[in-house]
Parts: structure tokens; sequence; C-alpha cells
């Protein structure tokens, strides 16, 4: 079902970018300057990916000793990228999103970026689309929602049951050995 917007109409046309050779201290003090959530990397008007607050995130926890005036954006932008066309309608940027599971689609005409379509640009448009922006975000959410429940569900510790320490799997709350999760 089309919406009849098209994606050229409401993507931000004024993005910030930066080579794929800025360090990402830079690209951090650039996104809060900009007060932005993503940067697009570009060369001569070419997209070459897509940083974001998460990135940035995931490399200060994963490499905290790591000089990172060091590390370049290109490095830790991801690989998978999926773009739309500016004459796209809303629906089909929609279900792209929701397919990839990205908030952010670059817009791209010939190879050349011209804009950025955000779910914020589409909720500030249509906020009657409210639902279907938050299935997006839901979706990565229970994603890693339950990432975290398999890891978290075996520990090793003091069984609540029968007081051994063992790997210990959580059962209506309590922490319990196998030998115990198996009387129940």
């Amino acid at each position: 079902m089309k919406i009849g917007i098209k994606v050229g109409d409401i993507m931000t046309r004024n993005f910030i970018a930066v080579s794929p050779e800025t360090s990402i201290i830079d690209c951090a003090r650039e996104m809060i300057k900009r007060r932005v959530g993503s940067l697009i990397l570009k060369e001569n008007n070419k997209l070459l990916g897509i940083i974001t607050e998460k990135d940035i995130i995931w490399v200060l926890t994963k490499k905290p000793r790591v000089d990172l005036s060091r590390i370049k954006a290109k490095e830790i932008s991801p690989r998978k990228l999926a773009t739309i066309k500016p004459s796209a309608d809303l629906q089909e940027a929609l279900d792209k999103m929701r397919k990839t599971k990205f908030r952010r689609l670059p817009v791209i005409v010939q190879g050349n970026v011209i804009g950025l379509l955000t779910l914020k640009d589409i909720l500030r448009i249509q906020p009657n689309l409210f639902e279907t922006a938050s299935e997006i975000m839901q979706i990565k959410e229970e994603e890693e929602k339950l990432k975290k429940l398999k890891s978290a569900s075996k520990r090793e510790g003091m069984c609540e049951e029968c007081g051994n320490f063992d790997s210990l799997n959580r059962i209506d709350g309590r922490l319990l050995c196998e030998s115990c999760k198996e009387a129940m």
C-alpha cells in the first residue's frame, strides 16, 4: 500500500558528511557539535558508509585502551549498507527499514548521495506511522533482549534450592542448578 509521499520530499538534505579517513574522536565531536546521531561517509559525493553513535559506543566498549584518534570512521562503519532513491514511496522506505532493521537510509541518485532519510523524518511528516516505525525499532530491541536472555540464562553461583555451587538457570525468577531444575 503506497502512502503517496516520496522519499525526496521529506529526506534531510543538509545531512552531515565526513571523509572515511576522519578519526572517530573527530566524528564524535562533529555529532555533538551538529547535534546529529549519524554521519555519512563520502568522497566526491560517492557514498562510502554511514557511522552512528552506536558504532562509536561499540568501539569505546570493545577497544577501551586503543588510541581513539587513530581509529578511522571507515574502520568501524558497518559493511552492510541499504540505500533508497528519492523517487521511492515512503512505504517502500519503511519496508526497507523493517527488512534491514536500519533506522536511517542514505538517499542515492546515480551513485551520488543527495540526502538521508531517518525514522524521525518520517514521523515528523506522518505521525500516524508511529506504529509502523515503533515496530521497526521494537524488532531490533526484541532481538537484543533475546541475545541478552540467552547469555544471561546460564551462570555460576549458589543454587537457591539446594545451596550447591554450580551452573545456574533462571527458572520462575529463581536461580537453580541442573539437578534442582530437573526435579521440578
